[in-house]
Parts: C-alpha cells; sequence; structure tokens
C-alpha cells in the first residue's frame, strides 16, 4: 500500500468489503469499549499465572508487574496517537503498513492474529485446569472443547452480541476482584489467623527471603508469564473499526490503564501475599482460588473458581473477536485469501473466524501430549509473549517514522505521546531485554527457539506473495501492450 498525504490526512487500509458494499459494523459503544479494555486486563495471565510468577520470583513480582505496566502504558498511548492522528486507520497494522511497508502489515498482522489463537489456546487450556477443582478426575480438555464450540456459536451471530458478552463478563471480573480486595484488607486489618497459623499482615511483604527467593534470575523469569498477563490492552487498537466515538472512547480507555494496573495486579497480589504469606502459594494453582481455600472458606474458593473461569472464557472471547477481525483485515488488504473478507449479514466475519477457531482447536490438542495444565499454559503463554512483544515493536518504531516523516500530524493531535521519542526508544530496549531474559527458563526457552520457524516462514510466503503480484502485473501490462 502507498502511502498519500491528503488534505491532512495519511491515508492507511480500512476494512471494506468490496463484495457486499460495506464495512464492518460500528455498533460497540463507550461501555462495551471501556468494558473490553477493562476485560483485557484481568485475564488468565492474572488469574493463573501470578501464582507460577509468585512462586518464581517471591513478594518482587509486585515490581514485575510495575515494570511491565509502566513500559506498555507508553506502547497504548503510541498507539493510540497513531489511530486517532488518521480515522482512517481501523487497527494498528493498518498505520505499520503505512509507516513502514506492506511487509511491516504483513507480519504484524499474521503475527498478532497468531498471539490471540495462541492467548485463545492458553485459556481453553486453564478451563481444563479450573474445571479440574470440582472434578479432578475430569481430563482437561473435555471442558476446553466445549467451551470453544460454545464461543464460536456465539460469536457467529453479531458485533454487538460480542460487546454484550464481554461487557458482562468483565462486570463479574471486576465485582469479583473489587470484593476480593474488601475482604483482603478486612483481613489484613483484623489481624486475622489463618488455620495454618498464618497471622494476615503487610510484613509478610518482607518475609525473610520472600523478595527475592531464587536471587535475580528469579526476578527476571517471571516477566514471561508477567507479560503473558498483559495481552488484552492493547484490544482496544483493534476494536477502533467498530468504535461509535474513537476520539473519546481511545483515550480513556487508554488513559484508565496505570489504575487498572495498580488495583487488578499490584494491590490484588498484596492482598494475597499479606493474607497468605508467599510460602504457601502453590506455583500450579491460581493463588486467587488457593487463597480461600488457605483461609478456610472452600465455598468461597468455589465461587472464585467460577470467577477464574469465566474470566478464562471472558480472555478467549476476546481472543476470538480479535483474531477474525485481524484475519478480516488481512484479506481486505490481499494478506490473506479473499475468502477471509466474507461478511455475513449481521457483518460477522464468518469465514476469518471459523478459520481461526478451527486453529485453537488443534493448539489445544497440546493436552493430550502435555497433560499437566501449568506447563502446557507456560509453553503456550510463552510463545504468545514473544508474538505480542514483536507486535509492540512495530507499533514502537511505526511511531517513530510517523514522528520524522508527518511532525506536522504530531502538532495537530490531540492525544500526544508523552515524551514519545525518547521513551519510544527506551521501551524498545526493555522489549529486546524481555526476549533475552526468556531463555532463562526450560520451558520458555522451547517456545524462544520455535519462534523463529514463525517469522520464516512469514518471510517465505511474503516473498511468494510478492512473487505472484509482479506475475499478475507483468500479465496485466503485457495484455495491454498487445492490444495497443
Amino acid at each position: 500500500m502507498q502511502d498519500k498525504y491528503i488534505d491532512g490526512d495519511l491515508l492507511g487500509g480500512h476494512h471494506y468489503n468490496k463484495e457486499n458494499d460495506e464495512y464492518l459494523d460500528r455498533s460497540l459503544s463507550n461501555r462495551h469499549i471501556q468494558l473490553i479494555a477493562i476485560g483485557g486486563a484481568i485475564g488468565t495471565g492474572l488469574f493463573m499465572g501470578s501464582g507460577k510468577t509468585l512462586g518464581v520470583s517471591g513478594t518482587s513480582v509486585i515490581f514485575t508487574y510495575l515494570i511491565i505496566g509502566f513500559f506498555f502504558f507508553f506502547v497504548m498511548r503510541a498507539m493510540g496517537e497513531l489511530l486517532l492522528s488518521n480515522t482512517r486507520y481501523k487497527s494498528f497494522a493498518d498505520f505499520c503498513t503505512a509507516y513502514l511497508g506492506p511487509w511491516a502489515g504483513y507480519f504484524l498482522g499474521w503475527s498478532y492474529w497468531l498471539s490471540w489463537v495462541v492467548a485463545a489456546i492458553a485459556d481453553m487450556i486453564v478451563i481444563g485446569g479450573y474445571m479440574q477443582f470440582w472434578y479432578p478426575d475430569l481430563p482437561a480438555w473435555i471442558p476446553a472443547f466445549t467451551t470453544i464450540t460454545i464461543l464460536t456459536l456465539l460469536n457467529l451471530l453479531t458485533v454487538k452480541i460480542f460487546g454484550e458478552m464481554e461487557f458482562w463478563f468483565s462486570l463479574v471480573k471486576i465485582i469479583a476482584i473489587v470484593s476480593f480486595l474488601l475482604v483482603s484488607l478486612y483481613l489484613i486489618f483484623s489481624h486475622f489467623v489463618s488455620p495454618s497459623g498464618t497471622t494476615a499482615s503487610f510484613n509478610h511483604l518482607l518475609d525473610k527471603d520472600a523478595m527475592f527467593p531464587f536471587g535475580i534470575s528469579g526476578f527476571f523469569s517471571g516477566f514471561q508469564i508477567a507479560i503473558f498477563s498483559f495481552i488484552g490492552i492493547e484490544l482496544v487498537g483493534t476494536t477502533a473499526a467498530e468504535t461509535k466515538d474513537p476520539q473519546k472512547s481511545l483515550p480513556k480507555a487508554i488513559n484508565s490503564i496505570p489504575l487498572r494496573i495498580i488495583l487488578f495486579y499490584v494491590l490484588a497480589l498484596i492482598c494475597i501475599i499479606s493474607v497468605t504469606s508467599w510460602v504457601n502459594i502453590s506455583t500450579d494453582k491460581s493463588p486467587f482460588v488457593q487463597f480461600f481455600t488457605l483461609i478456610g472458606l472452600p465455598a468461597a474458593a468455589s465461587i472464585m473458581n467460577f470467577v477464574v473461569a469465566t474470566s478464562a472464557m471472558s480472555s478467549a472471547n476476546s481472543g476470538i473477536f480479535a483474531t477474525s477481525r485481524m484475519l478480516y483485515g488481512l484479506a481486505t488488504e490481499k494478506d490473506a485469501s479473499e475468502k477471509f473478507s466474507y461478511l455475513s449479514k449481521r457483518k460477522v466475519p464468518v469465514n476469518s473466524l471459523i478459520f481461526s477457531m478451527a486453529c485453537v482447536f488443534l493448539g489445544t490438542s497440546i493436552l493430550f501430549i502435555v497433560p499437566n495444565v501449568m506447563v502446557a499454559f507456560t509453553i503456550i503463554s510463552t510463545f504468545g509473549s514473544i508474538l505480542v512483544i514483536f507486535t509492540f515493536g512495530l507499533i514502537l518504531i511505526s511511531y517513530l517514522v510517523y514522528r520524522k516523516k508527518y511532525p506536522e500530524l504530531h502538532e495537530k493531535s490531540i492525544y500526544k505521546m508523552p515524551f514519545g521519542i525518547f521513551m519510544s526508544w527506551a521501551t524498545l530496549a526493555f522489549l529486546i531485554f524481555s526476549i533475552i531474559i526468556l531463555g532463562l527458563d526450560h520451558q520458555t526457552l522451547i517456545s524462544l527457539a520455535i519462534s523463529p520457524f514463525w517469522f520464516l516462514a512469514l518471510y517465505i510466503f511474503y516473498k511468494i506473495k510478492k512473487s505472484k503480484n509482479r506475475q499478475r502485473t507483468w500479465i496485466l501490462e503485457h495484455g495491454k501492450r498487445i492490444e495497443n
């Protein structure tokens, strides 16, 4: 796609279906967008994965989430400024194509698509694990595949159904987290003593050997799951095409990210550690469910398990939405088969949705190879983290090119990224550092070793695509010369 500067607008790609002569439906309201943004911040990585981050990082995991949240907030600010600089951009794949070239849109579009397929697979895996809380002998693949079927059928309806589902899913999570925080604070200030003899106190944050139980390497090891926990905060960037008022909704959603990080991640983990003590938390279970078991309230643990299971469904639901829309966008830009650009009468990209869910179904089959839920979750989620780091990196590079090529657009921006150029470089350095530390753990190293094959495959298919385009152009031009 060639950039064009017309009347102050840099024209990028737009998700348009030529066959049906219609766009994706802008039926998501501000209410939907805000809850989708919050839902993206409270996912499987927090509810399930934080147990492992606590296990390897100890109480220093609080700093882990603060550091990652700090840098990722600036990624979101860069994305917000770019999306609002031109309302023709319907996702970050569009502005990456406009500023970096067609290759960037191709690599980013397919990588982001796969990252959400991987995230949905991880969600399905842990849903199977959550069900084992009630039915220990139940194979994890049964509830996983059942959930895939249900969510696929629901997403075949309308985008408004997606918005409503995510609204209520997110509302349940918010109520649960707030209730959890209130109960925890009450236990801490009343010096509650658990059946195991542990007294609830903020002093547990400073317990001996709790801060860095496995040294600095353990602290860095916690970054992988923590990074995966943040997958979804960028989802507001893929809903831009279906948002009624992006100039109002996007800034509001992005600006609330720091508060959500402090409330849902930092304060929640502080409460878990303060009430239960770090030494009592198991790495292969949800610390939120363990919390109520450890304080002697198994009924409340069962309720929380239901909440975290619906949270995983919510995250998977977001993944289904993101994958189908990204694949639809790739098809409209000729980076995927035209069949994926088909919209149903309800303006749902049906073929994109079904293909994406078929991939989720296939990926979830890892449960037959690696039946241990946490091991399978770690391997899958690490690959998702790598893809998200790549996506965020391209967003930042696009921002740097935008600032260099079109300073006038930045000057006119109603939503400027603070310390834009400096923080873009600083965050890129952090992303590179995050990739390096994935080699510290043998489970994360597996995904790190496999990831180059994905990018090699993308390179090969992109070269084939370019070759076919050149042949098509030559045939058309040659035919015109013969006619003349």
